[in-house]
């Protein structure tokens, strides 16, 4: 149970915080920057959350609630249970990565195949969601950077990909179920 009855600690003041198993790393620490992406994320999700309705809303809230999944996942460095820790570390599932591969399906039912790449904007959800895409690229890009030098969970890893992808997909869904998607024309401004 998380209780937060104070926000600030005077912890971090010399540069330094804690992860979930306590030990102490630099605020700049890999595995700080990646869960602090993933946090990044969630806010702009939040963001995309004010333009949202409906299905989207629905999932965009489950999501938020798994990028903190992915944090708690993220902050916690041992990946065995810690004999002294009153409960398990929180990781992420394959059923988490099923359930996006699932929602991605059912959205991409629902278009016509692409025959140019999309760039970023149309309507309002589906501009926010193309922040999310590459916020989520950035927060992989960092995970598996991270497990070059650090065990992590594979799991975290593959949620961010399909992730990415779900934001994508979702982003198609927003602009008119992708009838008003902005295509690139290559070459068009020379």
């Amino acid at each position: 149970m998380v209780v937060l009855n104070r926000i600030y600690t005077k912890t971090g003041d010399a540069g330094e915080t804690a992860l979930g198993n306590g030990t102490r790393v630099a605020k700049h620490d890999l595995r700080v920057t990646t869960y602090g992406t993933s946090d990044e994320l969630n806010a702009f999700v939040g963001v995309a959350r004010l333009v949202a309705t409906g299905d989207l809303d629905t999932q965009l809230g489950r999501i938020q609630n798994d990028l903190f999944d992915l944090g708690a996942d993220l902050c916690r460095p041992d990946m065995e249970k810690d004999a002294t820790a009153d409960y398990p570390p929180l990781r992420m599932s394959d059923s988490q990565v099923t359930r996006l591969e699932r929602e991605i399906d059912a959205m991409n039912d629902a278009l016509e195949p692409l025959r140019s790449f999309v760039l970023p904007g149309g309507a309002a959800l589906a501009a926010h969601l193309h922040v999310c895409r590459t916020v989520a690229r950035r927060a992989e890009r960092l995970a598996v950077e991270l497990a070059t030098v650090e065990t992590i969970n594979p799991a975290a890893v593959k949620y961010l990909n399909r992730l990415s992808d779900w934001f994508f997909v979702a982003s198609r869904i927003a602009n008119n179920g992708g009838k008003d998607d902005v295509l690139w024309v290559p070459g068009a401004n020379r």
